[in-house]
């Protein structure tokens, strides 16, 4: 028997985010055995992309892998790191894109094949998530993948639900970002852990990880504006933890880890 145990960690919004990953996670790791941790970079530098800077810091404090979304590409500097660093991006961008993502990675005599996959709805135009991402987990299954776990980076959880309905038994794990707001549909069905949206790490008391003044402007008066991440802030860490073994998920669980030091945990449902 193969068993991992992997965790993610949804958009990290700004310093906010990052300092609750610096402060938590390697006693997370230690605490709850994890042998590898994914984590959502598009919001992490500023609101807005990822820097060379703020990825060496992420990748520093714990985290294996860091996948993307619609924000990829806000950070220019981060195009070389493709090359050089374990960033994805949404794997449905046109094949010029650069970067991947899909990628294999061996954790403790496991193949782990990760995929990140963006929806159609509010979002660039990318290719059709589902076809895409049916491929992609073929694809990884004939590399030899033994368990395969998936960032949905999406706003419609209409689309994220029906992606559980297509690859449920396929894959270990789907869990959904963008939203930045969690979702309690937490569970295990047929081997897949599937959670709609993780949540924010960052900011708790506030407009998405961001400051409430520009939000409110706009929905009160149509007139936008810039969002930027308050300097000071109540925050949060969300991470999801999947116990895997031979490639099915047998139980999963979610903490929301406050800087107040409250520790809410949550257990994934199963269904049989």
């Amino acid at each position: 028997m193969k068993k991992i145990t992997l965790a993610f960690i949804g958009d990290i919004v700004g310093r906010p985010g990052r300092s609750m990953v610096k402060e938590y996670l390697k006693t997370l790791r230690e605490t709850h055995n994890i042998d590898f941790v994914v984590a959502n970079y598009e919001n992490a530098s500023h609101g807005f992309g990822l820097t060379e800077k703020n990825a060496k810091e992420l990748f520093g404090a714990g985290i294996d892998v860091m996948t993307g979304g619609n924000h990829s590409f806000d950070k220019k500097d981060i195009l070389p790191l493709f090359e050089k660093m374990e960033l994805l991006r949404p794997h449905n961008y046109p094949d010029a894109t650069p970067g991947t993502g899909k990628k294999m990675y061996e954790v403790n005599g496991v193949k782990l094949g990760l995929l990140n996959i963006m929806g159609h709805y509010t979002m660039p135009m990318v290719d059709n998530p589902f076809t895409c991402a049916q491929k992609a987990v073929q694809e990884l299954k004939d590399e030899g993948a033994e368990a395969i776990f998936m960032d949905l980076h999406a706003e419609a959880s209409s689309e994220k639900r029906a992606m559980m309905m297509l690859l449920q038994g396929e894959v270990s794990g789907i869990i959904g970002t963008h939203t930045h707001v969690a979702t309690d549909d937490f569970q295990v069905a047929h081997g897949t852990a599937y959670l709609g949206d993780i949540g924010l790490t960052g900011c708790r008391d506030n407009v998405i990880g961001m400051e409430a003044k520009i939000p409110l402007q706009r929905f009160l008066t149509g007139v936008g504006g810039h969002f930027n991440v308050p300097d000071k802030c109540k925050k949060i860490l969300q991470i999801a933890i999947m116990e895997i073994e031979d490639g099915v998920c047998h139980s999963a669980k979610k903490l929301k880890m406050f800087d107040d030091g409250r520790v809410v945990e949550t257990e994934a449902w199963l269904e049989s």
